[in-house]
């Protein structure tokens, strides 16, 4: 019996309606705007900004200033403490725990009952719907989802508010039916302690009919790699030779590839990008063949865009979607069904096609490393050296950190290249004492750092004098504004000062 055929004729309504999203994602947009206006139109912060008179996207832009966490931190905060009506209607009891900002070490993001079905699990229908669209020959039903969650618990003191993981906290609300085609089961997959976690993971789903998985390409790697530890297997077509599709995000894909390639040899996989947030779900890879990723138009998120060459300005031009232009770099501003009000993601993309609207991601408006969903940026690289020179009287000269990605044993870490001016008596306390501190200042670092399943301990290489003057005067940038890049997502600039050190230039 072919399940999958039958599921297949549920989605297909949706498969049309997606249609709309090629030549009309303009309307869309707007009517996407006007309701989230009208549904926040007697909220506190929909009065006190008049929401009332918003007619249409220039009234909007103007009764509306843009946010970031921080000028949205109060509100949620009264959010979290039981207050309702606040940034949208009713109470919100769910809060998507992501990494911090300089001023705190978390951020809670509220999840609202709106934002769960409008935004998250439309998106991750809309996955299916385009993967069983693109692939008539799907057996995908026929078998289990392997999908990994997150976990959460009470949010102490704030009248039964709960915080975790999106990926928990959408486990815990989805409808019962979904458990049925997918594993682990709810107890397992919300377990706080990944080690224990990621080997019941492989214990209970090693003999099952898995089909597809769901996850962050760094984690998925994790389990696979204990699946293929307990079975003794070459490969994981020999474990699920079913299997048939990987739904990654989280992190880019790129880094893990050639691994997943190494370890699911079967011609007949697939993988499929979506983007997908603590904030909200954007955007899906509809072509196997384009990277680029289709912008969702018709969830309950309005979009705007501001040119990083004018993001950090005092009067940002900020467009909204058919403002955009192809192969411009923008920061990312949204408006959402959980009350974030011309809120900057913190995300950049690029448009690679306005007709439909595609996209790709194109990096963070900081300097960041978010190789493993660690999501490190500069603030946390700062405070972690002061505290580590604190300690051991050391002065830091010049530092840039890159990720060295997973190697066939799925180990991982930062690798960071300081010059000092007074160096540590013993290299490897400072690199405790900064790996340390990192972790207490950013609790999705810590995470990825627990127990060293994911992210192992940091390495420091000891620059040689002067290398960073060098590598800056190799590339003509010496002097002047120019400086060196604190953090990045991938190696290009570490393996250029490295190859320069070996030279003794």
């Amino acid at each position: 019996m072919n399940i999958t055929g039958i599921v297949r004729n549920v989605f297909l309504p949706r498969q049309k309606e997606l249609e709309r999203h090629i030549n009309g994602a303009e309307t869309l947009q707007q009517n996407v705007l006007q309701h989230l206006v009208t549904r926040a139109g007697n909220t506190e912060y929909g009065r006190n900004h008049l929401f009332g008179t918003i007619h249409n996207y220039d009234d909007f832009a103007r009764n509306i200033p843009i946010n970031t966490y921080e000028e949205l931190k109060g509100d949620i905060d009264r959010m979290r403490h039981g207050e309702r009506d606040i940034l949208w209607p009713g109470r919100v009891k769910w809060y998507a725990k992501s990494s911090g900002t300089t001023n705190d070490k978390s951020k809670f993001i509220p999840v609202s009952a709106d934002g769960l079905r409008d935004t998250h699990y439309k998106g991750g229908k809309d996955a299916v719907a385009i993967y069983l669209d693109n692939n008539p020959k799907s057996r995908m039903f026929d078998g289990k989802g392997l999908i990994l969650g997150g976990s959460h618990s009470p949010n102490c003191n704030l009248a039964d508010s709960l915080v975790g993981d999106l990926s928990a906290i959408l486990i815990e609300n989805i409808t019962p039916l979904v458990n049925l085609v997918r594993v682990p089961q709810k107890q397992t997959a919300l377990l706080s302690d990944f080690e224990v976690k990621r080997d019941r993971i492989a214990r209970e789903t090693m003999g099952r009919n898995v089909t597809n998985l769901s996850g962050v390409p760094s984690w998925m790697l994790s389990v696979l790699t204990r699946v293929m530890e307990l079975t003794g297997k070459t490969h994981l077509e020999e474990v699920w030779p079913n299997l048939e599709v990987f739904f990654h995000g989280g992190v880019a894909f790129t880094p893990y590839r050639k691994q997943y390639e190494q370890l699911i040899t079967s011609p007949r996989m697939h993988y499929m990008e979506t983007y997908n947030a603590s904030e909200g779900f954007f955007g899906l890879q509809n072509d196997p063949q384009d990277k680029s990723m289709l912008l969702m138009s018709d969830y309950g998120v309005f979009y705007e865009f501001i040119p990083m060459d004018e993001f950090g300005t005092d009067n940002p031009t900020a467009v909204p979607l058919w403002g955009v232009e192809t192969g411009r770099n923008y920061a990312m501003v949204i408006s959402t069904s959980c009350g974030l009000w011309r809120y900057v993601l913190g995300d950049t993309v690029s448009f690679t096609s306005v007709n439909p609207y595609k996209f790709v991601i194109t990096g963070r408006t900081k300097s960041f490393i978010n190789a493993f969903g660690e999501e490190l940026i500069v603030d946390n690289a700062e405070q972690g050296l002061a505290h580590a020179c604190s300690e051991t009287g050391a002065e830091v000269l010049e530092y840039t950190a890159a990720p060295v990605f997973m190697d066939g044993n799925a180990k991982c870490r930062h690798q960071w290249l300081i010059e000092f001016a007074r160096r540590p008596d013993d290299i490897g306390r400072f690199a405790s004492l900064l790996d340390k501190r990192l972790q207490e200042l950013n609790s999705d670092y810590e995470a990825k750092r627990y127990k060293n399943i994911t992210l192992q301990h940091l390495e420091i290489v000891e620059a040689r004098p002067n290398l960073f003057n060098d590598w800056l005067k190799m590339k003509g940038k010496l002097g002047g504004q120019h400086k060196i890049p604190r953090l990045n997502n991938n190696r290009d600039i570490m393996e250029q000062m490295l190859r320069l050190m070996e030279m003794g230039i």
